[in-house]
């Protein structure tokens, strides 16, 4: 419910605070005294673009505030979106909102719980707080989107709609998946150039690090000669030669042992030392022996190392520059061509797929169609025999289907049709003309789908306008009935509503240093008395039937 508005520098209003309490609200004046001014204010706490023509004249700043209580569990959407928009709220099954909203000639600030918010934020969380009906006011209900979600809440088919609405997402998504699948295929002269590279590659058959380790052998074998001949002469030297170094050593051996036997007693160290350096040369003499023996001098082979090379090179040329490139681009088009012969089978695969899931579709959609014809039958009744109470003797109400291609509401949209005169085929409910009829249609909505619609604060200005007598005071009566499910404020100029209300605001101005002032104020019963025989004509009689008329509401 909206707890209260405080106003400053808007319009008529220099400062002003208003408390409003459940149940029904109802806003009293004489024309011009500022009623508007409430509606303003609560447009522009909605997100209602502001005009800087509100500005109170001589004020360069207006500032609008408001507290807005509601059921956590009884409007969901509200908490979805106040989550989705990064609204910090206290997390308990009554939120507490408060809208804050400062504009001057140049520009505004908007504010949900000290939280900037765009207008557009602002106006989408507030057409779930506030639904206000009116002259030329906009109307949810009016909204074909809208009527199509009231009809599915009221028919208790919001199980059957949230499950075609999750078939026609997988839908989309597998249609999406299927084109990205499809997309990623190879064309025909694509396939032939990736034919070409997995033939290329394929006759040479490369292997990772091949062209490394053969660069190694290569580079061996190319020095053969070279090598081999330096081998033999380092060999030769150490223990082949006549003077090798190892015939040195042994001859030093020998006049070591010779320098032991004439009685030197250190030679015996100098003659390990010597027999580990004559084992050291056998052993180095020995490796190149060896080394030199596994070096290849066959020229055919030479010739087939070589052509590998060669062929590893033009791979790396065309598809390199290095074989772990070339093998990675022979395996990438080996796996497209598969893909590409494989095409047909993709495609029948997800045309498949995607027919099953249309059939599940429409299979689920035509249930949901069925069930809303049903509710929207028993709906038009209920709307049609409520618009007789609140004076439209003669009425037809009803909701026409138009079936399309699925959409995600469905597989068709609605529009609520109005006709208030005999002979006069019913047209689409938003392109009524008059502001009195539109208001009583939205009241008789209001009165049958309270239960389904959760907007918490229903306003309504002038719904009683070119109505009185009988009628007024039914249209009171169900204004009444509709305020024990939500907070009701409605700007009246009929006495029988305003005495139906539980909690009566008088809208007043006076002139002050040829300055105007609004204000508005909560009356008591004696201020209620006055208010409504000053609306009955002002006279003794008036206030006598004021106070019969707060009598028998009571």
């Amino acid at each position: 419910m909206l707890n209260y508005l405080k106003i400053k520098n808007l319009a008529l209003i220099a400062n002003a605070e208003v408390e409003f309490a459940p149940g029904f609200n109802v806003v009293t004046g004489e024309s011009g005294s500022g009623k508007t001014v409430l509606l303003n204010t609560i447009g522009l706490l909605t997100g209602k673009r502001a005009d800087k023509n509100l500005l109170r004249s001589g004020c360069s700043r207006c500032e609008l505030a408001a507290e807005i209580t509601l059921d956590a569990l009884r409007n969901p959407q509200i908490v979805e979106e106040l989550e989705n928009a990064g609204i910090e709220f206290e997390n308990s099954q009554q939120i507490i909102l408060h809208l804050r909203r400062t504009f001057t000639a140049s520009g505004n600030r908007n504010f949900l719980n000290d939280t900037p918010v765009t207008n557009a934020t602002l106006r989408k969380i507030g057409d779930l707080l506030v639904d206000v009906h009116g002259a030329n006011e906009h109307h949810t209900l009016l909204n074909r989107t809208r009527q199509l979600e009231l009809l599915d809440r009221f028919g208790g088919v919001k199980v059957k709609r949230d499950e075609y609405q999750q078939k026609y997402a997988a839908l989309k998504a597998l249609k999406n998946e299927c084109a990205e699948l499809l997309a990623q295929l190879p064309s025909a002269e694509e396939a032939e150039i990736l034919r070409s590279t997995v033939e290329e590659i394929s006759a040479v058959d490369p292997q990772a690090n091949e062209d490394e380790e053969l660069a190694v052998r290569h580079k061996l074998a190319a020095n053969a000669h070279e090598i081999l001949q330096i081998l033999r002469n380092a060999v030769q030297a150490l223990s082949e030669n006549d003077n090798s170094l190892l015939d040195a050593l042994s001859l030093i051996y020998r006049d070591l042992e010779q320098l032991q036997r004439l009685g030197s007693d250190d030679c015996g160290k100098f003659l390990t030392d010597l027999e580990l350096i004559r084992e050291s040369v056998s052993s180095l003499a020995s490796g190149l022996e060896n080394y030199g023996s596994s070096i290849e001098l066959d020229e055919g082979a030479f010739a087939e190392l070589e052509q590998r090379l060669s062929a590893l090179y033009t791979l790396k040329r065309h598809y390199g520059p290095s074989l772990e490139n070339v093998l990675e681009r022979w395996h990438n088009a080996e796996k497209r061509l598969q893909l590409f012969n494989d095409f047909a089978k993709l495609q029948q695969e997800c045309e498949a797929r995607i027919i099953q899931a249309e059939q599940d579709l429409l299979t689920c959609g035509k249930v949901l169609s069925e069930q809303r014809k049903l509710a929207a039958g028993k709906l038009s009744e209920l709307v049609s025999e409520k618009l007789k109470i609140l004076g439209f003797g003669y009425n037809v109400f009803r909701i026409d289907f138009t079936e399309h291609a699925p959409e995600n509401s469905g597989l068709d949209s609605v529009d609520m049709m109005f006709s208030a005169n005999p002979g006069l085929t019913p047209s689409p409910l938003r392109l009524i003309a008059s502001s009195g009829e539109i208001a009583r249609v939205m009241l008789a909505l209001k009165a049958v789908l309270a239960d389904a619609d959760a907007v918490p604060v229903l306003i309504f200005d002038e719904i009683d306008v070119n109505i009185g007598g009988e009628t007024g005071l039914r249209v009171g009566e169900e204004l009444a009935a509709l305020s024990q499910h939500r907070q009701l404020l409605c700007i009246s100029h009929l006495p029988q509503v305003a005495a139906l209300g539980e909690h009566h605001y008088a809208v007043s101005k006076h002139i002050e240093n040829d300055e105007v002032f609004g204000a508005i104020t909560l009356l008591d019963n004696a201020g209620r008395i006055s208010e409504i025989g000053r609306m009955l004509g002002g006279t003794a009689a008036a206030l006598q039937h004021a106070k019969a008329l707060l009598k028998n509401k009571k």
